[in-house]
Parts: C-alpha cells; sequence; structure tokens
C-alpha cells in the first residue's frame, strides 16, 4: 500500500536545485520531470543536521507529507522523543470551500513557548500552507524561532514565505502538482500529476 500527498502548483520548465549533493536529485526527461525523492531526503537529512548543529531543536512535521519527513528524520537522526504534527486545517484562507480533512490533526509533545522549532513540509509553493500552519502553532504558544525545512521549493509564492533549506527547487506549471507518496516500508518518491 502506498499514501500519497499531495500539493498543486506558475512558473515554467526545471530548475537546477539548490545546493548541495542533490544536485543529480533532478533531471528532466523530455517534457516531464523526475524527482527522486530518496535522494532528496537524504541532502534532507544533510541539511537539518545542519541546522541542529546551529541550534537544537524540536522537528515539527505539516500533515501528511511533512508529518512523513518529520518522523523519519526524528528516527534517522537518533532524536529523543516524538516529532511534532500540525495540521493548517483550522487556519487555511480556503476553509469555507475544502472543510475539516480526515484524519492529521495537531499533536505537539512538548512545550511551544521558547522551543526552537524546525518545521518540515514536502512541497513548498504558495506559502499559504506554511501560513496556516504558523498560525496553527501560535495557537499553542510563542516559539523562540521557527525554520522552515522543505524536500522541493516549487516556487510560485503568494506569500513572503521562504524555506531555510529546500533540498531541491524545481518549477512545474500551475496545471500540475507534485505529490509525495510513501511505501509500506517508509520508502518516498515523487509523483507529477496533471496536464502540462
Amino acid at each position: 500500500m502506498t499514501e500519497t500527498v499531495s500539493d498543486a502548483g506558475p512558473p515554467q520548465g526545471a530548475k537546477a536545485p539548490s545546493g548541495g549533493s542533490a544536485a543529480h536529485a533532478v533531471a528532466s526527461v523530455g517534457v516531464g520531470l523526475v524527482l527522486d525523492a530518496e535522494a532528496l531526503y537524504r541532502e534532507l537529512l544533510r541539511g537539518v543536521q545542519q541546522l541542529l548543529n546551529a541550534t537544537p531543536a524540536r522537528l515539527v512535521g505539516v500533515t501528511s507529507g511533512g508529518a512523513w519527513l518529520a518522523a523519519r528524520l526524528q528516527k534517522d537522526l537518533g532524536l529523543a522523543g516524538e516529532p511534532g504534527v500540525i495540521s493548517s486545517a483550522m487556519h487555511r484562507d480556503d476553509f469555507a470551500q475544502r472543510g475539516l480533512a480526515a484524519g492529521g490533526q495537531t499533536t505537539l509533545p512538548f512545550d511551544v513557548n521558547g522551543a526552537e522549532i524546525i518545521l518540515l513540509d514536502d512541497v513548498l509553493y504558495t506559502g499559504r500552507t506554511i501560513r496556516a500552519v504558523l498560525n496553527e502553532l501560535f495557537d499553542y504558544g510563542r516559539p523562540a524561532s521557527v525554520r522552515l525545512a522543505v524536500l522541493v521549493d516549487r516556487g510560485g509564492r503568494e506569500l513572503p514565505v521562504q524555506a531555510d533549506f529546500a533540498a531541491a527547487r524545481v518549477a512545474l506549471p500551475a496545471s500540475q502538482s507534485l505529490a509525495l507518496a510513501r511505501d509500506d516500508a517508509g520508502a518516498f518518491s515523487f509523483h507529477v500529476e496533471g496536464g502540462l
């Protein structure tokens, strides 16, 4: 069984990823885009380790792709305790249209007040989900800082939101979405969905 989450998404074409060794993780194939999600995860692991070395922090994943990443990073980095999971559902600006999604409720197993937090998501697009998540986070307290790390930054920002670390930067037409999937063994894969 494979679980999938997607983030719809306005620039065209593919760009090289930002930073480090994940440059090989993005390749253009004809008009399609191939993303090696496991290679991108390894780059994210490296980036989050650097963020943690700068300031010890708590991991919080945005449901559901970011929560999958946070859980795996917590284990791979040997961090004690459980990562936080945060939902954007209650603060979305399109709540009236989308309603409350099933599952994926906020669980923060630590005191948010004064905490250094690394917020994790699979795809950063318009910035609206991150805005909603920050509102949700501040409902629980006032963190000392919040840094954002993502697998893919696909551009198309509508709000002034920027990732502190992105394993790759790509551009997709607005008609396409990028879906992160996780198989039974916990391995990640990406699928590009929609038309050109």
